[in-house]
């Protein structure tokens, strides 16, 4: 909810609940992914069970919707992200049972694989620090 409401114009207390990992927030030209490293427990469906995780301290894996394609709107403002000048801001948590996200920072477009969903590689600007890390790989090796 905090990540949204920094997002929000500040006239307006509430905010609209997050449906989804993925915000594309056009005023500020910045698409939020808010996601689960450890997908084994809570309420995710074989349809949401993607991979998302830290192949090293600068790197993440992350899948879109199952619905993103390559081509389509969405799939090309993640890939040319940088030429269109807008941002990409992750976030992660552990568990679902864990309310609040780490804050990993803004990510640059590597490469990707596939659509329906893109397995994306970001680069993130700041490496996650060496426990951080640790806990993600642990829950996914």
């Amino acid at each position: 909810m905090e990540i949204l409401a920094a997002f929000g114009s500040g006239s307006d207390a509430r905010v609209a609940p997050w449906q989804s990992g993925v915000n594309w927030f056009g005023d500020e030209r910045t698409d939020v992914f808010a996601f689960t490293i450890d997908k084994s427990s809570g309420s995710f469906s074989p349809t949401t069970r993607y991979r998302d995780y830290a192949i090293n301290r600068e790197l993440i894996h992350w899948e879109s919707q199952s619905i993103t394609r390559a081509d389509s709107d969405t799939g090309r403002r993640y890939v040319e992200h940088a030429r269109r000048g807008t941002q990409v801001l992750l976030f992660a948590r552990l568990r679902q049972d864990e309310r609040a996200f780490w804050c990993l920072g803004p990510a640059t477009y590597v490469k990707h694989e596939s659509e329906r969903p893109m397995q994306i590689v970001w680069r993130l600007a700041h490496p996650l620090p060496g426990d951080l890390f640790q806990s993600f790989a642990a829950a996914i090796a």
